[in-house]
C-alpha cells in the first residue's frame, strides 16, 4: 500500500495531541500490523522524551489538531485574563472536571484551568493535588505558546505569568 496522497498533517508539523500536549510529526510509516497494513504518523513528544505511533485515519478522530492560530492563542490570553471562575463542589469532581479540560486538547480550556488555578502571592496556599493539576496545564500551555510564537518553553511561561499576575494600580500622589 503507498502513502496516501492526502493526509491531515505533515513531517515536521508541530501538532497538540490531546493527552500529550504539543509534539512534532517526525515521520510518516506504513507497518503490517495483525495482517493489516496501517499508515501512522510518528510523533516525538520531547518534554516527555516518548515517541507515540497514531494510525492516520484516526488521527483527526482522536482530538488531534494543528498548534492553535494566532486569533485562537489571543481568545486563551483573554481568558487568562478573566476571573477565575471556582466552582463550590467538592475538590474531587473539580479536579476531574480540570483534568478533562487539560486532556480536552482545547488552549480555551486548558487556558480556564491555568486562571481558575493560578494563585498569586497573596492567596491562599494551594493543596499538593492542586498544585499538580495547576503545574501540568501551565506546562502544557506554555508549549503551545511556545509553539505558536517560536520562542523556547521558559520564555512562554513568563509571558504567561506576566499576564497572570494583575499588575498593582499606581496610588495617585497628594500634594502636601
Amino acid at each position: 500500500m503507498a502513502k496516501s496522497d492526502k493526509l491531515e498533517f505533515s513531517i515536521e508539523q508541530n501538532i497538540v495531541y490531546p493527552k500529550h500536549g504539543v509534539g512534532n510529526i517526525i515521520d510518516v510509516q506504513v507497518q503490517d500490523i495483525s495482517g493489516m497494513t496501517i499508515e501512522l504518523y510518528v510523533i516525538r513528544f520531547e518534554k516527555e522524551r516518548m515517541t507515540l505511533r497514531v494510525p492516520t485515519d484516526k488521527a483527526v478522530g482522536v482530538g488531534m489538531r494543528c498548534i492553535s492560530d494566532v486569533d485562537t492563542m489571543e481568545k486563551a490570553f483573554t481568558t487568562l485574563k478573566g476571573k477565575a471562575r471556582v466552582k463550590r463542589t467538592m475538590w474531587s469532581r473539580r479536579a476531574q472536571e480540570y483534568e478533562s479540560k487539560i486532556n480536552s486538547g482545547s488552549v480555551i480550556l486548558l487556558a480556564e484551568v491555568v486562571r481558575d488555578l493560578f494563585r498569586s502571592g497573596d492567596q491562599s496556599e494551594q493543596s499538593y493535588s492542586e498544585r499538580q493539576i495547576f503545574e501540568a496545564a501551565i506546562s502544557r500551555l506554555a508549549r503551545e505558546v511556545a509553539a505558536v510564537e517560536d520562542i523556547c518553553e521558559k520564555e512562554a511561561l513568563l509571558k504567561l505569568e506576566t499576564v497572570l499576575t494583575p499588575t498593582p494600580t499606581p496610588t495617585p500622589e497628594i500634594a502636601a
